[in-house]
Parts: structure tokens; sequence; C-alpha cells
């Protein structure tokens, strides 16, 4: 059970690469890199989910707790290259109606 977490800084936004499972274990490592990344006012966040290999609904809840820090303060969050498996699980949490889904 391994996360990798990769971050670049662009000019308007922050592009996170997560690589591996997100589960119990993993999810607060993601949280708490996310939650810093995501502190103050209009922050872009883009999440490459290309290489998450599973995710459970520990780490889904970290996708929603950011989603809300982000749009409080004016931010948002973009999920983009997600396989077909993770892409199913936000449709039927529902959450691909509320978050940005690309890819």
């Amino acid at each position: 059970m391994n996360l990798t977490i990769d971050k670049q800084q662009n000019e308007n936004e922050v592009v996170v690469k997560a690589a591996g499972e997100i589960d119990a274990f993993t999810a607060p490592k993601l949280r708490e890199e996310l939650a810093l990344l995501a502190d103050g006012k209009n922050k872009v966040i883009t999440v490459n989910l290309k290489d998450v290999t599973y995710l459970d609904s520990t780490g889904l809840g970290v996708f929603v707790g950011l989603f809300k820090q982000l749009k409080n303060n004016g931010g948002e969050l973009r999920l983009i290259e997600m396989s077909e498996r993770l892409k199913r699980l936000f449709q039927i949490t529902g959450l691909s109606h509320v978050m940005e889904i690309r890819g």
C-alpha cells in the first residue's frame, strides 16, 4: 500500500500527480499535502489520477473535503486522467455532477 505524490506549481494552479492506492492508510498523507496546497484564496488544484490503482471511501472523503475547502475560498478543484473504474466510482456517488472531472 503505497502512494506517491508529486507537485508542480504553475502560474495559476498547482498540479498534483498521485500514484498508487488511496485508502484508509494513505489518505491522511494525501489529505495533509492537499490541505497545505489549498490554503489561501482563489487556489486552483488539478489532481492527475492516471496512476491511481485503487480508491476507497476514505479517498473520496479527501477529495470532498478539498473540494469544499477550495470552493469556500473561491478556488477550484479539477480531477483529470482517471481510469474508467475511478470515474464510475465518482458517478455512482454523484460526485461527478459536483466536481470537475476531465479525461
